[in-house]
Order: structure tokens, then C-alpha cells, then sequence
């Protein structure tokens, strides 16, 4: 290195170097131009000519604001009839004091159409809230139709189950005191090997068992109203109580009557809850 040449790891080469901060220079640039911009701005809006509807509506908020003076022609015709700036119109004064207030049309519908189409959303509101309280009358009575399905469906599986214990406790009764046919057919429960007979012969004769069955169907609907299980269940429980002095709901087997009487709540499950 000559001696001609500055070290520029030395303080008299960093001395010489002007500190500016980074970025100074540029903000104070952007602000300038946009103080430019917004005086720009300004004038123009003052040179700026106003257009016809401008001015009109300067002219018409500086009348607005002004009261009547007597040089107007209408004001000076009912100062002539008696009447007083500030007082009501009409022959007691009880009449407006006030001007009548502009309103000024900014779309290009007809007279009375601001009317129609608030009527129009009102009567729109009015079907969209008789539509949600349709909907939720149906959500409702929807609800109220299948907790009743649920309830009618549990009382009949409680029916069903009442049904078989009462027939199981039928036939045990009724062997013990050595009677081997039922009062009816479905006082006793219905014996499986019964049922794997009637399989063999309806697979071994299935379409005259079938027309038989449908003549016999024929017949009993017009002689005989099939019974429900409930009148099934009434019935079986009454011989049960009759004949043999047992309740099924009590689970005993009383010694008379009289007995069954005075201890067994009633005739019925309610009676048991």
C-alpha cells in the first residue's frame, strides 16, 4: 500500500464519511409530496365549477333555513287575511306553523311506489313468520306424534309380555288340578312342537293350506271379531283370579276369595304400581 493511499480502517478516513441516518430523507420526500397532493386537491375542488344540481341544492338548504319575508307574494296575501309571521294557519290558529318539508325523489320510480314496496315487505315478513310458525307447530307436533308412537309401542310390549306369563301360569295351574285342555286355545302358550308340525305340513302342502286358510280368514272375519291382546290379557287374568286364585302382578296364589280381596291391590298392573 502507498503512502498516498488512506487507510480506510483509520479515523481520518471514517472522520471524513457524513453520518446520516438511514431513511430520513425519504420520509421527509413522501410527506412533502403528499402535502403537495393534498393542496393540489384543494384547489381544484375551489376552482372546480358546481353543476346545476350543486347548486340547487346550496340554493335550496339557504331558502330552507331563511323564514318568508314580505317581499313573497304568498306571504304577503295572508298578511293581507290577518294573518301573523309565527302564528298557525286556519281561522283558530290551530293549522301548521311550520312550511311543508321537501322530499325530494332520487330514483326515477312513480308517485306512491316508496308505498307499494314497503307494503310489499311487510306482507313478505308477515309470510316468512307465518312459514316459521308453521314449522315449528309441525317440528312439534312431530315430537309430540313419536313420544306417543314410543309410549303406545312400550304399554304394548308390557301388554305382550303380561300376556305370555299370564298363559305360562295358566297352563301350570290348570295341570295341577289335571285339566288337559284349555278353556280356549290361547289360554295356553302355543306348544313348539305344535309349531314344527304346522312347518312340515306347510312345506309339504302349501298352496291347499293357503286357500284353506284364506277361506277360513273369510269366514272368521265375518263371524268372529279377533281379540286384542289387551281383551286377551283381561280376560286370562279374570279366570286366573276366578278359578284359581292367583294374580300374576302379585306372583301368588291365594287361599280363597276372600283372601285374594283383602290382600291383592287389584285387577290390574296399574293397581301394582
Amino acid at each position: 500500500m502507498s503512502d498516498e493511499e488512506d487507510d480506510y480502517m483509520s479515523d481520518a478516513f471514517l472522520s471524513k464519511i457524513q453520518d446520516v441516518k438511514p431513511g430520513v430523507s425519504m420520509v421527509r420526500r413522501a410527506k412533502e409530496a403528499m402535502k403537495k397532493e393534498t393542496r393540489q386537491k384543494e384547489t381544484n375542488t375551489k376552482n372546480r365549477q358546481k353543476t346545476y344540481k350543486e347548486q340547487e341544492k346550496e340554493s335550496r338548504e339557504a331558502a330552507m333555513e331563511n323564514s318568508i319575508c314580505n317581499q313573497n307574494k304568498g306571504f304577503a296575501l295572508l298578511q293581507k287575511m290577518g294573518y301573523k309571521a309565527g302564528q298557525g294557519l286556519g281561522k283558530s290558529g290551530a293549522g301548521r306553523v311550520d312550511p311543508i318539508p321537501l322530499n325530494i325523489k332520487t330514483d326515477r320510480g312513480g308517485i306512491g311506489m316508496e308505498g307499494v314496496k314497503k307494503r310489499k315487505a311487510e306482507e313478505e315478513l308477515e309470510h316468512y313468520r307465518q312459514k316459521v310458525r308453521a314449522k315449528q307447530q309441525n317440528e312439534t307436533k312431530s315430537l309430540e306424534d313419536f313420544r306417543s308412537r314410543v309410549r303406545t309401542e312400550r304399554e304394548e310390549r308390557k301388554i305382550e309380555g303380561d300376556l305370555r306369563r299370564s298363559q305360562r301360569a295358566c297352563e301350570q295351574l290348570d295341570s295341577q288340578k289335571s285339566i288337559t285342555v284349555p278353556r280356549e286355545d290361547w289360554y295356553w302358550p302355543k306348544a313348539e312342537t305344535e309349531e314344527e308340525e304346522d312347518d312340515l305340513e306347510e312345506e309339504e302342502d302349501e298352496e291347499e293350506e293357503e286357500e284353506e286358510k284364506e277361506k277360513k280368514e273369510e269366514e272368521e272375519e265375518e263371524e268372529i271379531v279377533e281379540l286384542t291382546s289387551f281383551d286377551k290379557l283381561q280376560i286370562l287374568t279374570s279366570y286366573l283370579r276366578a278359578v284359581h286364585f292367583y294374580c300374576i302382578w302379585c306372583g301368588t296364589t291365594y287361599n280363597d276369595e276372600e283372601d285374594l280381596c283383602s290382600n291383592c291391590p287389584g285387577d290390574t298392573a296399574a293397581d301394582h304400581d
